[in-house]
């Protein structure tokens, strides 16, 4: 028996990284696993490969996560596939370019705002009635530290993760009687997506302060049970939390101020 056993999940952004890490374990605690993922090729190799893993039951639905139609779909799927939508996981994400805040534009900031607030939004209007009908829900909001901290160059992720975090814990207050219990995560982990910036930017990873701890953690083995503990029974008392998840960065901070120049 695993703790999830007869739950529906939806993971948005999980065909890498956290969103894949958190996809895998919850399968293997026997929840019903709908990936939603923008790339098909990463969405349907995650599922083939978590089902090989754990025998579970997956479905891949192609989801951008920035149109209401695809956000809506994501979890009409899982209630026609599955017959639930119990645990949503906003974990979707997306990049942007390391600029001062006075030269970001308008499509920048909407940007950071639809990847996550109006997604988020779309998402949990879209599975409250199935939750609620049930008396059982869980959302899950993976937002940032460099929200939390303001840090330097990133206005509009960072603006789009506090703004996660707010509108989660307003849901939290507002579905409370409804059982419905929303927390957020912040993580710290090596993902592809922190390779591939690192690769791209060595000199910006390498200011980069190292947690406490010593290390960047693992999707699979660090930020996944979190996600597993809020998602379970376990967590029925805990709503509008944010647990950092960071090995002890957020304890002073981690500051992370980058030299970016006055001009484009």
């Amino acid at each position: 028996m695993g703790s999830l056993d007869g739950r529906v999940a939806i993971v948005t952004g999980a065909g890498e990284g956290i969103g894949k890490g958190i996809a895998r374990r919850f399968a293997r605690e026997g929840a019903k696993v709908v990936i939603a993922e923008i790339n098909s090729g990463l969405g349907q190799s995650a599922v083939k490969e978590i089902a090989a893993e754990t025998n579970g039951e997956l479905l891949f639905v192609p989801t951008d996560v920035r149109r209401k139609d695809d956000v809506a779909g994501m979890i009409d799927a899982a209630v026609q596939c599955f017959g639930g939508a119990d645990i949503l996981v906003n974990n979707a994400w997306g990049g942007g370019v390391f600029k001062r805040a006075e030269h970001k534009n308008d499509a920048d900031l909407e940007y950071g705002l639809s990847m996550n607030i109006w997604a988020a939004f779309w998402a949990a209007k879209a599975a409250l009635p199935h939750m609620r009908s049930k008396g059982w829900g869980r959302i899950i909001s993976i937002c940032s530290l460099n929200g939390v901290n303001a840090h330097t160059g990133t206005l509009e992720y960072n603006v789009g993760k506090e703004g996660l975090r707010a509108l989660t814990r307003s849901i939290a207050r507002e579905w409370a009687p409804y059982q419905i219990c929303a927390n957020i995560i912040c993580p710290a982990a090596i993902t592809t997506a922190f390779r591939t910036f690192a690769e791209s930017s060595p000199e910006l990873a390498a200011k980069l302060p190292t947690p406490p701890m010593g290390r960047l953690g693992d999707p699979d083995d660090d930020i996944a049970g979190v996600a597993l503990f809020l998602a379970s029974d376990d967590a029925r008392y805990v709503t509008g939390n944010t647990l950092f998840a960071d090995g002890g960065s957020h304890i002073n901070g981690a500051s992370w101020s980058l030299d970016l120049p006055d001009e484009e």
